[in-house]
């Protein structure tokens, strides 16, 4: 694995904070950052590593594994790399669809818009001015893009 630069960092650092202040008011569960490891599959195992994420104490409940999550979050969230390809980009999107991701959020901090995939072929597109919202996965959440984004 190839370390991310700065600027991913920085983005993920933003958006960890956002949710997890919103988490932890709210107490709705977890939020986890730094390439947490969720099987997508099992024999042979397959490992992605989210950026940052959100599982509910429900959904916490029933992790079995002491190394990687075999229960799929609720929200995951990656953030692009300038090496990063779509094509492998939605690879991961599929794998977390597949085993049971409500949402993810595609962060691309070289033009600094968020696309929030609630399947494949359902997305919405976030930009500066907008605020993002978690649905109804993180009711009544939403902070400024252009925050999530800044240095």
């Amino acid at each position: 694995m190839t370390p991310t630069g700065y600027r991913h960092g920085d983005v993920e650092g933003n958006i960890y904070l956002a949710l997890k202040n919103f988490v932890r008011q709210h107490k709705l569960g977890k939020v986890m950052v730094g390439e947490v490891g969720i099987y997508t599959g099992r024999d042979p195992d397959t490992i992605r590593g989210a950026d940052v994420l959100y599982i509910s104490h429900e959904r916490y409940a029933k992790v079995q594994s002491s190394s990687f999550l075999d229960v799929a979050p609720e929200l995951v969230v990656e953030v692009l790399s300038p090496g990063d390809r779509w094509s492998q980009v939605m690879q991961k999107l599929e794998e977390y669809f597949n085993i049971g991701v409500l949402m993810v959020w595609i962060a691309d901090p070289d033009t600094q818009n968020i696309y929030s995939y609630r399947s494949l072929t359902n997305v919405s597109h976030f930009s500066a001015g907008q605020q993002l919202l978690g649905d109804e996965i993180l009711s009544g959440f939403e902070t400024p893009i252009d925050e999530l984004f800044e240095d």
